[in-house]
């Protein structure tokens, strides 16, 4: 019985040293680490926006009449100037001819007493008096062809008609629409973003959208407007974008995500699978001597599986970037594509 306690030293011994061999030949964890290096960030601000037409324009009947002639397709291109629709003009075509048999008739009848005037047949006041009725002959009769004018609806841009909801022979009232008229080789995108990244924004700033029927196609723009105004209801400002559209892939009515590209920088960054993270701190395990040493850094934006350095890192520092799940500081590493040393070896 008294040499209980000896066993059980000598047994504890036997165990401590068993643990301290097993320790030493536990292999160093096999990591994968690169070195610290710069790469490009930019500031971004998302948001959801709507495609409107550069121009466009909804046709009415200028006055209530019939048809008489529908001069697009549905969808079609229509040019400048090009007549739309065409109303009945029968009585204002009658009114034109005889005011214009009016204005000629005063016409002739100004010559004959200016003739007249000059040799001393005619006096001043019979002179004037025809000048009037020559006048008014002539604004009678351009009086009768604006109003067969109006009854001529025409494109007043280069764009693609609407579907056509009137037939020729239909008789509209004053302001039916006829067509909608949009002109789409550019597009204008209207968003809304926070008044708190209003700083983020300027007249010309780059923006890239992208609409669900063209998910793996993103569309290149350019901020034209920022509102002067800010809504005191959303705290928000509205932006319009201007975005190249020659194949017409995008249409008006469509939503778009946003995205604001602002403030390209050069800074240091590490991959996100280096980050360790332990509350708000951030940290990172670099390889020094063959052991992980775990240093806090400041981390800022994240973009393409990169993380910002803001600080506590210099470039050419070598950071495990694979593996830093199982490793705590001081732990021996050894980086992938060393040879692996055996346990027994007591060279290293």
């Amino acid at each position: 019985m008294r040499s209980s306690p000896a066993l059980l030293i000598i047994a504890l011994c036997l165990s401590g040293c068993g643990g301290e061999q097993e320790r030493k030949a536990r292999p160093a964890a096999l990591v994968a680490a690169e070195k610290v290096a710069q790469a490009s960030f930019t500031d971004r601000v998302e948001a959801v926006g709507t495609a409107l037409a550069d121009e466009q324009v909804v046709l009415s009947a200028p006055v209530t009449d019939r048809l008489t002639a529908i001069n697009f397709v549905d969808g079609g291109y229509v040019r400048k100037g090009q007549v739309i629709a065409t109303l009945a003009q029968g009585q204002e075509t009658a009114e034109l001819a005889a005011a214009q048999a009016q204005a000629r008739v005063a016409g002739q009848q100004l010559q004959r007493i200016e003739a007249l005037r000059q040799r001393g047949f005619a006096t001043s006041a019979s002179l004037d008096a025809q000048i009037a009725t020559n006048n008014a002959a002539r604004a009678n009769a351009e009086l009768a062809r604006a109003s067969i004018g109006d009854r001529v609806v025409r494109a007043p841009f280069s764009g693609y008609a609407s579907l056509r909801t009137v037939s020729a022979g239909t008789v509209v009232t004053a302001g039916t629409p006829i067509a909608t008229i949009s002109a789409i080789d550019r597009i204008k995108l209207d968003f809304t973003i926070p008044e708190t990244r209003l700083p983020l924004l300027r007249v010309g700033g780059a923006i890239r959208a992208v609409a669900a029927a063209w998910p793996d196609r993103p569309f290149e723009g350019k901020i034209a407007t920022i509102d002067p105004v800010i809504d005191p209801e959303t705290r928000a400002v509205k932006v319009r974008a201007i975005l190249l559209n020659p194949d017409r892939a995008l249409k008006p009515g469509m939503l778009l995500t946003v995205t604001v590209l602002s403030r390209q920088r050069e800074t240091l960054a590490v991959p996100e699978l280096a980050i360790v993270g332990e509350g708000e701190d951030r940290y990172v395990f670099l390889v020094e001597d063959g052991k992980a040493k775990r240093v806090k850094v400041e981390t800022g934006a994240r973009q393409n599986g990169l993380v910002e350095i803001t600080g506590g890192l210099e470039p050419g520092r070598m950071v495990v970037t694979e593996g830093v799940v199982k490793l705590s500081d001081g732990m021996a590493v050894r980086l992938a594509g060393d040879k692996a040393q055996p346990p027994g070896d007591k060279t290293g």
